[in-house]
């Protein structure tokens, strides 16, 4: 499965990454965790930071899949305002989920700290304005409902949101708690601090298929053959290549990250951007003094990329930048990339819930605490 298309940025602001051989030979272990993306790497990490035996296989390379396509925004509100996972799964559940998914980024700070520059978590705020006037209703319920429950966020009326930056919108809602990675740069420093903890890491290593036993589970890949007490599959959206579920489709999106910038001072403290439309825009900046701009998400014609169609969304998301930062008028795109992504279809997301809330329980009993959430795929 084909997750991405394009010329990739963040491979060239990321340290050399650290290679890892083909399995050749026949190998057992506490934990098999397949996938070598964001999810696998986290897992990879606090396993062997409790001292469990643990191998990480990956069918390429890692961070080579939905990883190196990802733009980097942590943040989390998602998709889905809290009001409405209120009014879907009840006050309990959507609490407690928006709070993991705060706390989590919290985590992955702390955990970044010991990481070289280029692949540190950074704390940001976020500005989610109301794209019409008729979207401010619904978002002065959202800054309500999140202030009842004890999130950091402040209401933005057109006039703060101009002095802040150089465009105007009716209404935004601040928040304060997100923050903003290089992926690409991050998941190689979790694999290589968990190799250096004893982990063993196999790339360019296929899993063929299992065979589950009442206390192991034997992995085919190529000629050998792993046994394990656990296995963890972290194959994001290539696990529909393993369990195929109605309604769960893949969509493109499309990515752009401009020539550096000068400075920064009419982006108020370089937060991360999104709005309330659907398809949304979103912008961020990066370390190196670039801007990200991403969105227009939308199902693929005939399910294949047209290569006109992608440079004309790439000028698309171009033109977005210098509307609404006027002072980048010169500035072209220097690299640009079209990343496939889930749809927001229930099945595939109640999967997707269970698939990750299976990996925490048993990360539980292992000892491992962890905090997790689902996230939008979109950024």
């Amino acid at each position: 499965m084909k997750l991405h298309y394009g010329q990739y940025y963040w491979p060239t602001v990321a340290p050399k990454a650290s290679r890892y051989p083909h399995l050749n030979t026949d190998i057992t272990c506490d934990v098999l965790v397949v996938g070598g993306g964001m999810g696998g790497a986290l897992t990879t990490k606090l396993l062997t930071n409790k001292n469990i035996d643990t191998v990480l296989v990956e069918r390429h390379q890692v961070a080579s899949g939905s990883s190196l396509a990802n733009t980097g925004l942590l943040q989390f509100s998602n998709d889905k305002t809290l009001t409405s996972l209120i009014h879907t799964f009840g006050e309990q559940d959507a609490v407690h989920f928006y709070r993991l998914c705060r706390d989590a980024i919290q985590h992955l700070l702390r955990l970044s700290q010991e990481f070289p520059e280029e692949a540190r978590v950074i704390p940001r705020g976020s500005l989610y304005f109301a794209s019409t006037t008729e979207d401010v209703d619904m978002l002065r319920e959202e800054y309500s409902t999140l202030k009842r429950y004890g999130f950091d966020a402040a209401w933005w009326n057109d006039d703060q949101i101009s002095t802040h930056f150089p465009f105007k919108k009716p209404a935004a809602i601040y928040t304060k708690g997100d923050a903003e990675v290089n992926p690409y740069a991050f998941v190689h420093s979790l694999v290589e601090h968990s190799v250096q903890q004893g982990a063993k890491v196999y790339e360019e290593s296929s899993i063929s298929g299992c065979e589950f036993t009442h206390d192991r589970v034997i992995c085919r890949c190529g000629h050998s053959q792993i046994t394990a007490k656990h296995v963890i599959f972290t194959t994001g959206y290539e696990t529909q290549q393993y369990k195929r579920e109605k309604g769960a489709e893949l969509t493109s999106s499309y990515v752009i990250v401009t020539e550096p910038l000068k400075d920064f001072r009419d982006w108020y403290e370089q937060s991360l951007i999104w709005e309330t439309a659907r398809p949304y825009y979103y912008l961020r900046t990066t370390q190196d003094g670039r801007i990200i701009a991403g969105g227009l998400d939308e199902s693929l014609p005939g399910g294949e990329l047209v290569e006109g169609r992608y440079l004309a969304k790439s000028k698309q998301l171009l033109d977005y930048v210098h509307q609404m930062f006027p002072q980048t008028a010169s500035i072209q795109a220097e690299y640009r990339w079209v990343p496939y992504s889930g749809t927001h279809m229930t099945d595939f997301h109640i999967l997707v819930h269970i698939l990750i809330i299976r990996t925490a329980i048993f990360l539980k009993v292992m000892g491992v605490t962890v905090q997790c959430a689902v996230r939008s795929p979109q950024r």
